[in-house]
């Protein structure tokens, strides 16, 4: 059997139409240690939105709110260099990651991957049958029998993609606020209702339908590979070797490899490539290949590992270097990311106060007493946000006393109801006190137990400019 033109993929046919391929159902040492490994991410992306402590979720990233906690810690809106440093270590991290393990992340851990592979296509082998059977469904017309099958397929397919949309929507939405939303009618919630629609959509169309044509097109990791990746990089490759020349009439007994052009490897691959084509861009390191050439050599009594992890480096006979100077770089500007990560951490204050300027009205109200006095009124907010919940009771007053100025808040006294609080503040004055239309105070929010000063600000107090 001969193997695939090196100019197409499998997933192409001569004019460059999509083939839909049918893998072959592959165990082996890799195959079992994969799935367990996606059952045990599977798990934890359903659990970990309802992990609460302390009565608040633990992971929660509520956008509206601008409130982001990651593993209990909790980031503002305000928060946007602490952000970034989490993004780009992540970012450091796979590129380190990659350049010793190669795609591991695309085989073992990407979501594309480990649902697909544990969930959708489990249900199609459990409705259709194996890979021949399948690909025979497929190329039948139309009859009761494929109808009932195809329909059964996509209605668990269905049901699969609004449990995964549902548990995504539980880290923004919160799982409890969820759970209870459910119960209600679309109309009460909209704009929440079409974002479950639209991504179950997305989904249901991807990991039923679309599936590798997302890692070869539309997937931009396989092309950061090419830049983080290099001879030392761990990657799963074909033993040219060893393998070469192939088993064929054309070849003499005593000149042949190990290959025997089964093409066990071509029909096993997800993505459908040869990989004794060598290191190939749509190639996701999914071990699938190695599972079924092992599974073949096995039978022939011949050693494993004629296709396996392993590196450039180490198939041309050279020296192998795991930590090449561009691991260590990442390394570095992770380590660098991660402590500043961690200073920044431990100088954020407990208590942040930010004062604005309402902006749901005018710039000021004009307010008429019955003594036919005309005053002003100007309406600021107070934003609070701290890392806990404390019983200290806070007050707002101006710091320079003014007969004139007449400070209001609806609660003289009051403490944080939230780490994340807000207090209106309303201010009173007349007309004669402003010089060319403003005039600048300054708010003070003062700790009344033990009588300190946490926070003072200068505000601008705007009326008729003449």
């Amino acid at each position: 059997m001969s193997e695939l033109p090196e100019s197409r993929l499998q997933t192409t046919d001569e004019r460059g139409n999509r083939v839909y391929l049918f893998p072959e159902d592959i165990k082996g040492f890799w195959k079992t240690r994969r799935t367990y490994f996606y059952h045990f991410l599977i798990f934890i992306y359903l659990v970990l939105p309802w992990i609460y402590i302390d009565g608040r979720q633990w992971v929660l990233l509520d956008i509206p709110r601008r409130v982001f906690r990651i593993f209990g810690v909790e980031f503002y809106g305000h928060d946007g260099p602490l952000l970034f440093f989490l993004a780009a270590g992540f970012v450091l991290l796979m590129a380190f990651i990659t350049s010793i393990w190669g795609r591991v992340w695309c085989g073992w851990a990407c979501p594309q991957t480990v649902f697909i592979d544990a969930i959708y296509r489990r249900i199609e082998r459990l409705i259709e049958g194996k890979a021949r059977a399948r690909k025979a469904l497929d190329k039948a017309p139309w009859s009761f029998e494929k109808a009932w099958k195809r329909s059964l397929k996509w209605f668990l397919y269905l049901v699969a993609s609004l449990h995964i949309v549902h548990s995504f929507l539980g880290y923004f939405v919160g799982t409890h606020k969820l759970f209870w939303i459910t119960l209600e009618t679309p109309s009460e919630n909209w704009g929440l209702f079409m974002t479950m629609l639209i991504m179950t959509a997305i989904i249901l169309f991807d990991f039923g339908w679309f599936r590798e044509q997302f890692c070869i097109i539309a997937c931009p990791y396989g092309r950061f590979q090419s830049v983080a990746m290099d001879d030392n990089s761990m990657i799963v490759a074909y033993d040219k070797n060893r393998g070469e020349p192939r088993r064929s009439k054309q070849t003499p007994k005593d000149q042949e490899g190990s290959c025997i052009d089964c093409n066990r490897c071509v029909k096993a691959c997800p993505t459908g490539i040869d990989i004794r084509n060598g290191t190939q861009l749509e190639c996701i390191a999914c071990t699938m290949c190695i599972d079924a050439c092992d599974e073949i050599m096995e039978k022939l009594k011949q050693p494993k590992g004629l296709i396996r992890y392993t590196s450039e480096n180490e198939l041309a006979g050279k020296k192998i270097s795991k930590l090449q100077p561009r691991s260590f770089i990442y390394l570095g500007l992770l380590l660098i990311l991660s402590i500043a990560l961690y200073y920044s951490l431990s100088l954020r204050q407990n208590l942040q106060v930010q004062i604005f300027k309402s902006s749901k009205e005018s710039a000021y109200q004009v307010i008429k007493s019955s003594k036919s006095e005309t005053k002003y009124l100007n309406h600021f907010r107070v934003k609070m946000f701290s890392t806990q919940i404390s019983e200290t009771i806070y007050s707002i007053e101006l710091k320079d006393k003014n007969s004139k100025i007449k400070l209001t808040i609806p609660e003289p006294h009051f403490k944080m109801r939230s780490k994340n609080f807000e207090v209106p503040v309303f201010i009173e004055f007349s007309k004669d006190i402003l010089f060319q239309g403003e005039r600048m105070v300054t708010l003070v929010l003062r700790d009344i137990e033990n009588n300190e000063i946490l926070h003072e600000k200068e505000v601008r107090l705007v009326g008729p400019f003449n």
